[in-house]
């Protein structure tokens, strides 16, 4: 039986290890908490992101826990009009999951052949021996194949390719979702969804399921995400939101209604950053077998597109595809294929992500920024970067 270690636990080596399970695959997946933990908010998939849960086969409950976003228009601080809600370049609209509803799918998943181990940090990775193999000090884990899916600060990533490194875009980022019991009443004027630039600050929301329905997610609410020039703060979460309801003092309805509405506990503070230069490949052999990086362990760049998770499931379901018929002594031409799909395709996204970094770090006057950018570049950056046609290409 071929064998997989999985090192992460979050979207993509969940999604890695329950992939490989079903395909036959002796799995341990190696978490550095204690224990397999949700991520905390929401996360938006884009159309090309669902595509990979379908070719994953995770795909089956997802109307039931998400919510469709359709195009809501971008709007000033003060309430006017950049762009008007309108009929979107996207296929299909995006939509919004709770990060726990995912994970519990995903979770669901892994079936019986995963060796799940917890309190695991991984910190060296061997490429020169027999087989691939990591460890955390203590314990080695060899496998015919190694999946990174440890996030952008990667242990794995900085053996196999040092030169690629996080750095911070200049940006710190906070998500939050208001559950429906503190939730405030929207007046009927108020778009469920929208998006509001400004001086290089940028603030999002949408509505997680319907108040008072048992459809959509099964923890509903109204997700948030805002962005804000700067490093990360390191006061506790209380002052943390303390500080956004300054920033953001006097945007309009809903922004403020939905800071106030918010506690310290709801907070999820974020960098933004981006991995550069990417890894030259990001599939490595070692020996018969091999290493395989997915997610922002190979390609984090900064959210403006919100395509990190859409991201990382389309690496594993490319994985899935490259390794079918491959055998445990002869995984370098699928690792070949993998680096060939996949990196061209990050590359791609990279750049639409710089051409929305244009219009969403103007830090000046908006008003004159605009006689420079073209804010429907926004939307179609996000609509060329949802062009995925699958596993295969």
């Amino acid at each position: 039986m071929r064998t997989a270690v999985v090192v992460g636990a979050g979207v993509g080596g969940l999604a890695a290890a329950g992939a490989l399970a079903r395909a036959g695959w002796k799995v341990t997946l190696l978490e550095r908490d204690d224990r397999l933990r949700p991520g905390r908010a929401a996360l938006v998939l884009w159309p090309n992101g669902i595509r990979a849960l379908r070719a994953l086969g995770l795909a089956g409950g997802l109307d039931g826990i998400s919510t469709p976003v359709p195009p809501a228009g971008i709007r000033r601080p003060d309430g006017t009009w950049l762009v008007q809600p309108g009929v979107s370049e996207i296929e299909s609209p995006p939509v919004v999951v709770h990060r726990e509803d995912l994970h519990d799918a995903f979770i669901a998943g892994l079936g019986e052949q995963v060796d799940v181990r917890g309190g695991v940090e991984v910190q060296s990775a061997r490429v020169h021996r027999d087989r691939p193999a990591v460890g955390d000090g203590r314990v080695t884990f060899e496998a015919d194949l190694v999946v990174a899916a440890d996030g952008p600060h990667s242990a794995i990533r900085r053996r196999l390719a040092a030169a690629s490194t996080f750095a911070s875009a200049g940006f710190a980022a906070w998500r939050a979702v208001i559950p429906w019991y503190r939730a405030p009443e929207l007046p009927p004027e108020v778009s469920p969804h929208g998006e509001t630039l400004g001086g290089g600050h940028r603030f999002a929301y949408a509505s997680l399921g319907e108040r008072g329905s048992s459809g959509g997610s099964t923890r509903g609410g109204i997700y948030w995400v805002a962005t804000v020039p700067g490093a990360l703060r390191p006061e506790p979460a209380a002052g943390q939101l303390a500080l956004l309801r300054r920033w953001f003092a006097g945007w309009h309805a809903p922004v403020g209604q939905l800071l106030a509405a918010t506690e310290a506990d709801d907070l999820v503070q974020e960098p933004v950053g981006e991995l550069a230069p990417l890894p030259e490949t990001f599939g490595v052999p070692a020996g018969p077998g091999g290493y395989a990086l997915v997610g922002d362990a190979a390609h984090a760049m900064p959210h403006h597109l919100a395509q990190g998770a859409s991201l990382a499931l389309e690496d594993v379901a490319t994985l899935q595809t490259v390794l079918v018929g491959s055998s445990a002594a002869a995984l370098g031409p699928a690792l070949q294929e993998y680096n060939r799909l996949r990196r061209a395709r990050a590359l791609r996204v990279l750049q639409q992500s710089k051409k929305a970094a244009a219009v969403l770090q103007q830090r000046g006057r908006l008003a004159s920024s605009l006689a420079r950018v073209n804010p429907r570049t926004l939307e179609r950056a996000a609509a060329a970067s949802t062009e995925w046609a699958g596993p295969t290409g």
